[in-house]
């Protein structure tokens, strides 16, 4: 045939020139020379023509060729003709016709067709003519016509082979050229097609022209959907229908969206193993080569239509449903290439449809890609999968969104979760060597674990309860939708609580399936239903939650309760059958649970089906849901007809039919109808499920339908970035696995490169976990801390030691677990004991740095002697050089490049030989832990929240005590355990300023340790006091206005309960005690606030001053904080007067000390005096604070009264219980200074003191009395041992005196004692003591003491004759203290009875 060479002009803008009102060719400056080349080009392809035409193999068929020459003859005489005008403003068809006539021709030879069709190639190459050229609409679709229609009647094989690819190459050509927007749908589907038969033809020919046909089949794909962006929007039908010619010639568009829609579904029909388009093609679908040919030329289309498939849902349906549908089905039947390529496809898919493709995705996942993946169809298909995996997860953005769109999606598969689980079960174990796999499914894992890092995009922690979901009411969650772009926040809560949700369903499954009140009644606990419960959430519980025992679902809506029947309505109205026929919408309805075997639970269960499916019913076949009832019942029956093997007559079609008669409101269902039902039950039954473990394995055509059903109304595609709670959760998700799989990885493999990818993804673990994950981190420290082989209880010292220092793998977990330490410390909790055993490891293999050493060593000095400026600076730089400080908000570039440097750093062996000629071994291990930056970890501990803090402290106490540790030495747990205390002393240091906050906890570490089993008192003891004196003096050598008396009170608490540990701890470690005791008293005693404290101090400094070399600097200390009267408080005075007190009665005090001290003692009295009249509470500036639980509560609760009389009442009485107890020691000097003090005392008191008569009788019983008992008791007692006359009459010298003080004091008091109701039995009291003076009996022989015989009478005389004076003693008829008064006095002392009782 001959194509119409009519021309049809344009209907675009015209211009009055030349070229017939179109624009210039490209070489508009050359138009001569280019019209001039074309003119030639067009003469030497005539001639050549008429040279292949002219040499005819048969002479007799020249005739034949007259028309052709004529025409080629008739084109040369126009072509250098000056009338011609420009080429491009001339009809294609004057040039093109006579070529295309010798392709159509039947009578030419296999060359002259040849050469036609490279003319026609070269012709359209040179665009000589374009879409706005006149006639160019008709010469196009002319060439695709002939090009199409191509004769090959007198050709041999080769030049077919030839001619196959020119017309290929021709065809490309032409929709390469501007001319092809002109052709139309119809033309490009031929072209297509056409080619594609050629392809087909080339697989039985040569290999060239097989390679070249498919080579020229993908090129004319690309050149048609290169198109595709720049088309108009389409829904799949013509664009172009409804306009007239004229409008097609001015918008330049012949061809349109449909004709690529078209296209694209037969390119998806030939990967449809089920339904191949011919036999041809049938037989080619089965080659492997082509079908992933045809792949190449699908992912083609999917790569040039990009996102702009989106505006075309014709294209975007057959995506959705045809290409997604056969992707599945061969997806698990293929091979590596065609399952590579699908993968491919998918990718791309993903990247440019995913919003449109949330089921279909899900599917492939599900069923082809974690299915092969899982190694259930060889291990080449298997790591193909596990690249096709791999590829997904280096997607910045693809964990969040399919954690978002399907693990946080209550009725959609945990498709993340399956992820990790492959790929950390692919990985682990490792083999050795690793298998590409193997190291294809790690990186996939260390890829996901780094994205989620990278995506927490904040730079400070939330606090915990930040985190929490809020979950005390019930909310609808199953099929409920947020909107990410109106309010981002509200959207990630509601994705947190459907994952939450989601968690919560999977366990009430769980609990339903074991026992079905306890489900319900877990439901209602959790929340999961309304309360009380409604039908619609209980039917979308069994609707949804997937392994839920089907057979109790079905008992339960079968049952006739009221209730249950309301949810068996509500479960079938979440089926939609709109558009479905009868028997899948059944075995879509009972796929969902086992029908159970009784009949009217049956029947309850197909009522509600046909109710449901007769009101969404589209063709009006059924006139009532009774019809659809009587043909489900059937239908099942033909089912079990059908299937069942024990039924040996099976129903006929005919019988079918001719049962269900007259059941559709009394007339038949058609015909047609009822036969493709039963075709359908008899070649595909209906699978009755049984268990929870019937869960789909294969994509059906019956499920890929309930499939699409269900897109069409199921919330899009989430596109979403990493937000900082959801990362969390997704790694909360993943952790336990992940965390598991690297840690085992770590200690298996030998790979350097491997070893240094689990650091960074530990690393990046550590990243995540310090966001309220600090139990994943803890856990991930633990196995690093063993991987160090520090911990390992059954290697010796030098055997840890060689594996340190010649194997790698510990050396990195060494560093690694120091490193997180430092950039991590505030998430670390229970990890901190893993990590401080390691360390004391180190320290007992002398691995530790001499920096960190020297730092505890000189922590004392440091912070003593600089009164204050000494505490450590948070920003000391420690001796590392590769780890430098950072934020919480460094991001993984910095982690990534210090695990660059693990190799060169800890291969110091490996190719330096150098190195190891100049170092040692342990050289070198002490410049990798010096790398740790271990002392940082405690010095900028002021960085650690609280509660981190609190764990790394318990850790050291109790590593102090011995839990975990074992000692060799003696001398080994000494000097681990002051290791120990020297780094709480740091870590205190450092927090000084929020001691209060953490030391409650660390006092309760310190009650708890005398429970571990290997606790041993004595070194901890030591160390320990010796530490808290040091944080007492770096408490007091801050300024006054940081000082917290309450922080001071909890340190002295401590310090108390430590010395209870062991009792002789204050004599084990008595020269530090005194030291830091005599710093504090001396230099800091301003700064004392708490009366614990005084009494603390004062305590330690008299019973360490016991020690004759510490004597001397206590007694000074004493004296000197007696001397200064700003330092004497109420509240501190018992404690000075005991400590006083301590220090004279010593023996080994000097005479002149001791008469010092009680000089100071005695003096201290006008100190009472003074507060007794003072209107406040302190003299000086100071305020003591006293505490509850102090021993002394009588004193702090007098002492908290100013002015009370009560309270100097009490200070006065600890001042005399004092010197009473002075007056006993062994040193005659000392007593009876003692005993002079005491009566200066009171008789200094007498007159100040505000005390009733009542108060000076029980001064005199508790003090006066008891002195003088208590020292006629140690004259007798002294009397009676050998040897001892000379204590006895130096005890019988201090008696003497006492009594005569005794004296002095009553004459003084006397008349305020008479006052007293009490003052008989008072008086009787001083005479009954008299008597015993008086008649004491001495040595064995009884003898009475001389000086007593002597002084008593005197004093008796003395006191009675003063009694007379002041009218205390009158004589009375009624007086009955004269009468006793007489009867004592003559049985004492008869010698003078008759002077002071003459009258009587």
């Amino acid at each position: 045939m001959r194509a119409n060479r009519t021309a049809h002009p344009m209907a675009g803008a015209t211009n009055d020139d030349d070229t017939g009102g179109h624009p210039p060719p490209p070489c508009r400056g050359h138009r001569r020379l280019c019209e001039l080349g074309i003119s030639c080009t067009l003469n030497t392809e005539v001639g050549m023509m008429l040279a292949v035409i002219r040499q005819p193999p048969d002479p007799e068929t020249n005739s034949y060729n007259s028309h052709h020459i004529q025409s080629l003859l008739s084109l040369r005489s126009i072509i250098f003709n000056p009338l011609r005008g420009s080429w491009h403003s001339l009809d294609p068809m004057v040039y093109l016709s006579p070529f295309l006539d010798i392709i159509q021709s039947e009578d030419l030879t296999a060359a002259s067709t040849s050469a036609s069709l490279y003319a026609v190639l070269k012709i359209i190459r040179l665009d000589i003519f374009s879409e706005i050229t006149p006639g160019a609409r008709e010469a196009i679709h002319a060439v695709v016509l002939a090009i199409t229609n191509c004769r090959l009647e007198f050709t041999d094989p080769a030049s077919e082979d030839s001619i196959l690819m020119c017309i290929h190459q021709v065809l490309t050509a032409v929709m390469r050229s501007n001319a092809s927007v002109l052709l139309t749908d119809h033309a490009i589907c031929t072209i297509v097609s056409s080619c594609f038969q050629i392809v087909q033809q080339s697989a039985d020919r040569s290999d060239l022209l097989e390679r070249s046909a498919r080579h020229a089949m993908h090129d004319l794909i690309d050149a048609i959907y290169s198109r595709l962006r720049n088309m108009r929007y389409s829904d799949g039908g013509p664009v172009d229908s409804g306009c007239s010619e004229a409008e097609k010639n001015a918008l330049h568009v012949s061809y349109t969206a449909q004709c690529m829609i078209d296209i694209f579904y037969f390119l998806c029909s030939l990967i449809n193993v089920e339904e191949p388009v011919d036999h041809e093609t049938a037989d080619n679908s089965s080659d492997e080569e082509f079908q992933l040919f045809v792949l190449l030329l699908i992912n083609t289309v999917v790569e040039l239509g990009g996102d702009s498939i989106n505006h075309h849902p014709g294209l975007l349906h057959i995506i959705q449903d045809d290409l997604f549908h056969h992707l599945i089905h061969y997806g698990t039947r293929s091979g590596q290439r065609i399952l590579s390529m699908t993968c491919n496809i998918v990718f791309s898919l993903y990247h440019f449809l995913r919003r449109s493709l949330r089921l279909q995705l899900e599917a492939f996942f599900i069923y082809v890609l974690l299915k092969i993946a899982k190694g259930s169809y060889g291990s080449q298909l298997q790591e193909v999968a596990i690249e096709g995996v791999t590829s997904f997860c280096r997607q910045p953005n693809f964990i969040m969104e399919i954690y978002v769109n399907y693990d946080c999606d209550p009725i959609r598969h945990n498709v993340l979760e399956e992820i990790v689980k492959l790929l950390c079960k692919t990985t682990y174990p490792m083999s050795s060597p690793i298998s590409s796999m193997q190291l294809q499914a790690f990186e996939a894992l260390i890829t996901i674990i780094h994205n989620i890092a990278d995506g927490i995009k904040i730079h400070h922690a939330l606090s915990r309860d930040a985190y929490a979901i809020d979950d005390s009411e019930f909310k609808p969650f199953w099929l409920e939708r947020c909107d990410m772009h109106k309010d981002p926040d509200s959207w990630v809560e509601f994705v947190r609580m459907r994952k939450l949700k989601k968690k919560k369903i999977m366990m009430a499954a769980n609990h339903y399936n074991r026992n079905e009140k306890k489900g319900m009644a877990f439901l209602n606990i959790c929340r999961l239903v309304p309360s009380p419960p409604d039908a619609k959430s209980i039917a979308y519980f069994f609707r949804y939650t997937p392994r839920l025992d089907k057979n109790k679902i079905g008992d339960y809506l079968g049952e006739p309760n009221d209730f249950n029947i309301k949810v068996l309505k509500e479960f079938a109205q979440t089926f939609e059958f709109d558009g479905v026929i009868l028997d899948t919408a059944l075995r879509t309805f009972l796929e969902t649970f086992r029908l159970p075997g009784e009949s009217q639970k049956i029947q309850r269960i197909l009522e509600a089906f046909s109710e449901r499916f007769y009101d969404q019913q589209t063709s009006g076949i059924f006139v009532s849901k009774d019809a659809v009832f009587i043909l489900c019942y059937s239908l099942i029956m033909l089912n079990t007809d059908q299937h069942n093997p024990q039924v040996k007559k099976k129903m006929t079609e005919d019988e079918f039919i001719r049962n269900n008669r007259d059941i559709n409101g009394g007339v038949d269902l058609p015909r047609e109808y009822l036969s493709e039902l039963f075709l359908s039950i008899s070649t595909n039954a209906i699978t009755l499920f049984d268990s929870s473990s019937a869960v789909i394995s294969e994509m059906n055509s019956n499920h890929w339908a309930n499939l699409m059903k269900q897109s069409r109304t199921v919330e899009p595609f989430v596109l979403c970035d990493y937000k900082h709670k959801l990362c969390r959760e997704v790694f909360n998700t993943i952790s336990g696995l992940s965390v598991a799989t690297l840690c085992v990885i770590f200690e298996q493999t030998d790979n350097e490169d491997v070893l240094q990818e689990c650091i960074e993804g530990l690393f990046s673990i550590a990243r995540i976990a310090r966001y309220g994950l600090e139990d994943i981190l803890d856990e991930l420290l633990s196995s690093l801390c063993k991987y160090t082989t520090l911990l390992n209880p059954y290697a010796t010292a030098e055997e840890i030691v060689f594996s340190f220092s010649n194997e790698v793998k510990p050396r990195m977990a060494t560093l690694a677990i120091f490193t997180i330490a430092n950039k991590f410390g505030e998430s670390i909790r229970g990890a901190w004991r893993n990590m401080i055993d390691c360390l004391l490891k180190l320290n007992r293999l002398k691995l530790l740095p001499p920096t960190l050493l020297e730092t505890c060593r000189s922590a004392t000095e440091a912070d003593v002697d600089n009164d204050g400026g000494g505490r450590h600076s948070k920003s000391e730089s420690g001796s590392g050089v590769i780890f430098p400080s950072s934020n919480l908000g460094s991001g993984r570039r910095n982690i990534s490049g210090l695990v660059g440097r693990f190799t060169e750093l800890l291969s110091l062996e490996a190719g330096a030989d150098s190195m190891l000629n100049a170092a040692s071994e342990m050289e070198n291990n002490l410049k990798i832990i010096q790398q740790c930056q271990i002392n940082s970890i405690f010095k900028d501990s002021a960085r650690l929240p609280q509660e981190s803090l609190q764990h790394l402290i318990r850790a050291l106490v109790f590593a102090a005590a011995g839990k975990g540790q074992k000692f060799s030495t003696l001398v080994e747990e000494e000097e681990t355990v002051g290791f120990c205390w020297d780094l709480i002393f740091i870590i205190i240091t450092s927090n000084l300023h929020r001691i209060s906050a953490f030391w409650m906890q660390f006092h309760d570490c310190l009650a708890l340790v005398s429970q571990v089993p290997q606790f041993s008192p004595c070194p901890f003891a030591e160390k320990a006091m010796v530490a808290l004196l040091r944080v007492v003096i770096l408490i007091f050598s801050e300024p006054p206005r940081l000082q917290d008396w309450q922080s001071e009170e909890m340190v002295f608490k401590s310090i108390n309960l430590t010395w209870k540990l062991d009792k002789d701890i204050l004599d084990a470690c008595n020269e530090s005690v005194t030291e830091a005791t005599v710093k504090l008293l001396s230099k800091y005693a301003r700064s004392v606030q708490t009366t614990l404290g005084w009494k603390t101090l004062l305590h330690m400094l008299s019973v360490t001053g016991r020690h004759p070399e510490n004597f001397d600097r206590g007694v000074e200390t004493l004296i000197g904080l007696m001397t200064e009267v700003d330092h004497i408080t109420r509240s501190n005075y018992a404690y000075c007067i005991e400590a006083a007190f301590g220090f004279a009665a010593l023996k080994i005090s000097p005479v002149e000390k001791s008469s010092q001290i009680l000089n100071l003692m005695a003096g201290s009295v006008k100190w009472i005096i003074q507060w007794q009249k003072s209107s406040f509470y302190e003299t000086g500036s100071f305020n003591i604070h006293s505490s509850s639980s102090s021993t002394e509560e009588g004193i702090n609760k007098a002492s908290s009264v100013q002015g009370n009389s009560f309270a100097a009442t009490n200070l006065f009485m600890k001042l005399a219980e004092a010197l009473r107890k002075t007056s006993l020691v062994r040193r005659e000097e000392i007593r009876n200074q003692a005993v002079e003090a005491l009566g200066w005392c009171f008789l200094e008191v007498a007159d100040e003191l505000e005390w009733t008569p009542g108060s000076y009788a029980s001064s005199f019983n508790l003090v006066i009395f008891a002195m003088v008992d208590d020292l006629h008791e140690k004259m007798v007692e002294y009397s009676k041992r050998e040897g001892m006359k000379r204590e006895m009459r130096s005890m019988e010298g201090t008696l003497k005196i006492a009594l005569e003080q005794m004296v002095e004091v009553y004459l003084c008091f006397m008349v305020r004692l008479a006052a007293g109701p009490s003052f008989r039995t008072f008086w009787l009291g001083l005479l009954r003591r008299m008597d015993t003076c008086m008649k004491a009996s001495l040595g064995e022989e009884g003898l009475p003491s001389l000086v007593m015989q002597e002084v008593v009478p005197k004093l008796l005389k003395r006191m009675i004759l003063e009694m007379k004076g002041k009218q205390v003693l009158v004589q009375s008829d009624e007086s009955y203290l004269w009468e006793v008064t007489n009867i004592q006095i003559q049985w004492i002392a008869p010698s003078v009875k008759e002077e002071l009782f003459s009258d009587d």
